[in-house]
């Protein structure tokens, strides 16, 4: 490179901390650049596809990471990749040529790896990510030849770890990086567990005063740390260019994490949320909170965290800490010995699904699967002494049977094991009616409790076409948004409640209780419904 161009490209890498370098002597400190806190890393079958998936990337995200060992012939692309960050000088790059060993792609040898990566500085890129264990087999002549090359371009060294089978020892991985002096240290290991995050931002925390540090742990378990790491004090994360095009397990796209998450804008101040279950990754929960906060201006996040073990989850909540989370069942009923304290609805239906960690760090326990209930049945018939007929003796049926007894309302039970109508009709002062007596009586109102007609279930409808016995029809299903049972319904003019509304409802009473403000319930029901819909 021309002295005049380097003095340039020089000026333009501004805001990084003072590099060190590999080589014995002490030549000048290493470049200075500006990067953002998401990277998207492009992968791709060819040079043509890569430099397409950059070009749409960048519309939205100016840091991207190409993964060189995608391709078949990693430098046919480095002419085309030197024309585009010409073009594109607000774009930082990194540059990825993992060899196979080392869980990539690239099946060359150390020596064609690190040739790949020096031409790919001098392309423009602003970054070149060597895995350790290739700084580890170098020559330390090669190595120092390396880096001086890298410096003499302006370019930053990023040496990374990748553990793609577990979290442990992350503080050894790092010191094996720092021995050799890089700009950037990356720290990659497997989530098997929620608490495996908490290692992972630990490291972070201990280490970003001193070094610039990236620490990710993969898998569907690593979200908390993805959208979380900036947050402790990581240098960036990565996210995927698109759905399918991950790089690493439980990647998640640059519009994810920015639209959904906000990971650009999360700070010490942020409060950390999250729904818990497994499976959880489908969950419309992070959606329709996300939105809540950011309409009503609430400093907050709430993440889906895929939960095997209760422990797991309350070791989350004590120590990131956690201000509070949604669960499902079965946690909704192993959560309840844990709790200080629990609102007297929770304590008689035997299910909470609603935490929220109090100024004291301790537990308290809602239900709001109840509000989710009352709250749209009450905006269309008077409860106290209306005839309900509820289909189903499972955890739904127990939140919807026993808020609606409080209310004042005449409460049936229908099941298909009629011990366990009479069961739940018992412990709720309701009625149990077998089916062949709940088809010949008239109801003001038909809930059905029973996963009959969700997606991807065999049963369609809970009663026969014939039994359709109410004034208003309530389905909790919601997913799909139109169910045989509500397709039934209004075919014969009968009034519906879709079990979007009752999703949105015990939504809106969890934001509620975790900000003290009113939901934003109509935006709430907007982008779940506009979700859903697109799902099909």
């Amino acid at each position: 490179m021309h002295p005049k161009q380097n003095h340039i490209k020089m000026r333009q890498l501004t805001d990084m901390r003072s590099a060190a370098t590999l080589a014995t002597s002490d030549p000048p400190a290493g470049p200075r650049l500006r990067v953002g806190k998401l990277c998207v890393a492009i992968q791709a079958a060819s040079p043509a596809e890569m430099m397409e998936r950059a070009e749409a990337a960048i519309q939205s995200v100016k840091f991207l990471e190409f993964r060189l060992d995608s391709l078949p012939k990693p430098a046919a692309i480095l002419p085309r990749l030197k024309e585009f960050l010409a073009e594109h000088r607000d774009v930082a790059a990194i540059a990825t040529c993992r060899r196979k060993p080392n869980g990539g792609n690239f099946d060359g040898p150390l020596a064609t790896e690190i040739e790949i990566l020096t031409k790919a500085a001098l392309a423009g890129c602003q970054i070149i990510d060597l895995e350790v264990e290739s700084a580890e087999e170098a020559r330390p002549a090669q190595l120092s030849h390396f880096h001086t090359r890298l410096w003499e371009a302006g370019t930053a060294l990023l040496i990374s770890f990748h553990d793609f089978t577990r979290t442990r020892s992350l503080d050894q991985a790092a010191d094996r990086i720092a021995a050799f002096k890089p700009d950037f240290v990356k720290v990659v290991s497997t989530a098997r567990s929620l608490a495996d995050n908490l290692a992972v931002l630990r490291l972070i925390e201990n280490r970003s005063a001193s070094s610039n540090i990236v620490g990710i742990a993969m898998g569907e378990e690593g979200i908390v740390s993805r959208v979380l790491g900036p947050r402790t004090g990581g240098a960036f994360t990565f996210a995927s260019f698109s759905d399918g095009s991950e790089t690493a397990p439980g990647q998640v796209t640059a519009q994810t994490l920015r639209d959904l998450y906000r990971v650009e804008q999360l700070d010490q101040a942020t409060r950390v949320f999250g729904v818990a279950g497994n499976p959880i990754a489908h969950s419309l929960s992070p959606l329709m909170q996300n939105t809540a906060f950011r309409r009503e201006s609430v400093n907050a996040v709430l993440l889906p965290l895929r939960v095997r073990a209760l422990e797991d989850l309350l070791t989350l909540v004590r120590e990131l800490p956690l201000a509070g989370a949604a669960v499902t069942m079965p946690l909704k009923q192993e959560v309840l010995p844990f709790l200080a304290n629990m609102d007297p609805l929770t304590a008689r239906i035997g299910a909470c699904n609603t935490l929220r960690t109090g100024a004291d760090g301790k537990l308290y326990g809602f239900n709001t699967d109840v509000a989710g209930v009352i709250r749209p049945l009450e905006k269309r018939l008077r409860l106290k002494g209306a005839r309900i007929a509820v289909l189903g003796a499972g955890g739904a049926a127990r939140a919807a049977v026993f808020g609606l007894v409080e209310q004042g309302a005449e409460v049936f039970i229908i099941n298909r094991t009629h011990e366990n109508a009479v069961t739940l009709a018992r412990q709720a002062k309701a009625k149990s009616l077998k089916h062949e007596v709940f088809a010949k009586q008239h109801f003001d109102v038909l809930i059905n409790t029973t996963p009959c007609g969700m997606k991807g279930t065999r049963q369609t409808m809970p009663i026969a076409e014939n039994e359709l016995n109410a004034g208003l029809v309530f389905d909790m299903v919601y997913n799909p948004l139109e169910t045989p049972l509500l397709k039934l319904a209004r075919s014969r003019g009968i009034p519906v409640i879709s079990g979007l509304e009752m999703f949105v409802q015990q939504g809106a009473r969890q934001f509620e209780i975790w900000t003290g403000k009113p939901a934003p319930e109509a935006e709430m029901l907007r982008v779940v419904e506009h979700e859903l819909r697109k799902r099909g």
